[in-house]
């Protein structure tokens, strides 16, 4: 056998013993991890044929892992996509993409064309930083005080981008 395919054959079983694993995940305690992990190997013992120095990689990758994602988030109170260092913005953009690709292009196009509106009446984007005050969500009304000068986040009520500064604008109704 081959590197390479030594490599995908215990990738493929890394990955197995995080999905046999999920089943328990409710239950967070280091002894129903620790027993949901000895029970994952077993299992992937049966599957697939590996050494025992084999298996024993596998348990002590998962459980190595497993114990740094949670020291991380003990310590940082961040969340798991943070300690895999995933971009969640960027991975939902891509998702968005790829469905956006096999829609019926008038609703996407239709869809486009109220954003562009929306961000027409807008003087401010999610992402810039913006002077204290009193800002408005173009698309929802939602009203935000800027206590300090601050970066933009997506609106809080609906999640939309765009923004104004409330006292400025008069609000059509």
């Amino acid at each position: 056998m081959s590197e390479q395919q030594n490599d995908n054959r215990l990738r493929e079983g890394y990955e197995r013993l995080l999905e046999r694993m999920q089943g328990g995940a409710n239950e967070l305690t280091w002894e129903k991890l620790q027993k949901d992990l000895d029970d994952a190997v077993e299992f992937e013992s049966e599957l697939e044929e590996y050494t025992k120095d084999e298996l024993a990689l596998l348990r002590a990758w998962v459980e190595r892992d497993l114990k740094d994602m949670r020291y991380f988030m003990a310590d940082t109170g961040k969340q798991v996509a943070s300690w895999l260092g995933i971009d969640i913005d960027g991975l939902s953009r891509r998702v968005a993409e790829s469905l956006l690709s096999i829609a019926d292009r008038s609703v996407v196009e239709r869809e486009r064309f109220e954003e562009d509106l929306e961000a027409a009446r807008a003087d401010y984007c999610e992402g810039e930083m913006a002077a204290p005050g009193l800002m408005a969500c173009t698309h929802c009304d939602a009203q935000v005080m800027l206590p300090t000068v601050s970066r933009l986040e997506p609106c809080h009520q609906c999640g939309h981008r765009y923004f104004y500064r409330f006292p400025n604008k008069i609000i059509e109704t």
